[in-house]
């Protein structure tokens, strides 16, 4: 079911374009310039983009565009050779991923990264970690402080499980889960960082179409309920015109276009690299 975005882009300062909703706000999300070579190869060259605080983009483009050494950039498993990613206004230079996560950026990934012998409520609780503040001492000594902290992070996983109706599941173990269960969990453990922006990788991949439906169901409910900011690598070409707000596309590690989707829909730059030149050349 194709879902209209809930605001139209309109254009910053910058000549970048946000939903009208998040105009008045600082961007959660801007990355200036963005570079990345591998020995001789660049992989990723002049990327910049900039993402509204409640906004739902995609970043779209054929198989080896790029697309997820982006993603490894925004998050600092990849140092870039040039260029520069803030997050909330800060500088994420130098930081480490799991810094760049307390700074409030979160993923998902192309292949499912759980905890498979771990039950769901225990995969939910890794991604707590940032809200944990008992250290080694206390877990040892099960002093109260600790008690009260393990019962508290029951507590939220219990919350957020039960947003996708999964809480049902919580002893389960993650692995025994259906593919479409273990994927709705890897976003569950993202939000449980607290993000302000969830970057999704591919999170429709290998889902049939009702599984798919109800992913736009939830990504939409997301940005809604918890008023985060989330970026979205999808081949489903119907899930993302139908959910993004803002599209940027990349080929050959360069983007080609930005815009909202019928603009992106109607680009021939887009067209010619998902289809070829129709004249042949």
């Amino acid at each position: 079911m194709e879902r209209k975005p809930s605001s139209r882009l309109v254009p910053l300062p910058s000549n970048a374009f946000v939903p009208e909703r998040d105009v008045d706000k600082s961007p959660i999300l801007e990355a200036r310039h963005l570079g990345i070579d591998f020995g001789g190869l660049t992989a990723v060259d002049d990327f910049s983009l900039i993402i509204g605080r409640t906004e739902i983009a995609g970043l779209i483009g054929p198989n080896g565009a790029g697309k997820t050494t982006i993603f490894n950039l925004l998050t600092n498993v990849y140092r870039p050779t040039r260029g520069t990613i803030m997050l909330d206004g800060y500088n994420t230079y130098g930081k480490s991923t799991a810094q760049v996560n307390r700074m409030g950026i979160a993923r998902t990934f192309q292949n499912i990264r759980l905890f498979s012998n771990m039950s769901v409520i225990d995969n939910v609780k890794v991604g707590l970690h940032n809200e944990m503040k008992e250290n080694i001492f206390d877990a040892m000594t099960h002093c109260f402080g600790f008690r009260r902290a393990e019962r508290m992070a029951n507590e939220r996983a219990l919350e957020l499980l039960d947003f996708f109706k999964m809480a049902d599941l919580a002893g389960t173990p993650a692995g025994s889960l259906p593919y479409g269960a273990q994927r709705r969990l890897e976003i569950v453990r993202a939000l449980a960082t607290n993000p302000s922006i969830l970057l999704l990788d591919e999170p429709a991949a290998g889902m049939n179409p009702s599984e798919t439906s109800e992913l736009m169901e939830n990504i939409a409910l997301i940005r809604d309920t918890f008023q985060i900011a989330i970026l979205l690598i999808e081949h489903d070409m119907n899930l993302v015109m139908g959910i993004c707000e803002g599209i940027c596309v990349l080929n050959y590690g360069k983007v080609i276009a930005k815009g909202s989707p019928d603009e992106i829909k109607s680009n021939p730059q887009v067209i010619e690299a998902y289809l070829g030149r129709k004249d042949g050349k």
